[in-house]
């Protein structure tokens, strides 16, 4: 397992709303429609930018209100990084599109025949 899948699954850290457009509407966009983020770990060599499908099951938009910039946003999904299945875990206050997340190492489904 690589250095930087270990090192994000130990705690939390500093993550920002990430991809190429970083702005609330494009992360609201994301979350209720596209239903596809980009979380960047942003203490890491370059920051480590994540892309995933939502998880609507584990997704919390209740405290969020997008229109006024308030509140926060708890955002997972599940990718590989480094060949590692992994959910990223975040937590994203809207007035700023910072916050704190953390990886957790998931365990490979069995292939089916």
């Amino acid at each position: 397992m690589s250095e930087l899948v270990q090192k994000l699954a130990e705690g939390d850290h500093p993550v920002a709303v990430g991809g190429s457009l970083p702005t609330l509407e494009d992360f609201k966009r994301r979350v209720t429609e596209m239903g596809y983020v980009f979380i960047k770990f942003t203490a890491t060599r370059g920051g480590t930018d994540l892309g995933f499908r939502v998880d609507q099951s584990a997704t919390r938009t209740e405290g969020a209100d997008f229109d006024q910039g308030t509140g926060s946003v708890h955002v997972e999904g599940d990718l590989k990084l480094d060949y590692v299945p992994i959910r990223v875990v975040a937590d994203v206050d809207l007035s700023t599109l910072v916050g704190t997340g953390h990886l957790v190492i998931r365990q490979e489904e069995p292939a089916t025949a």
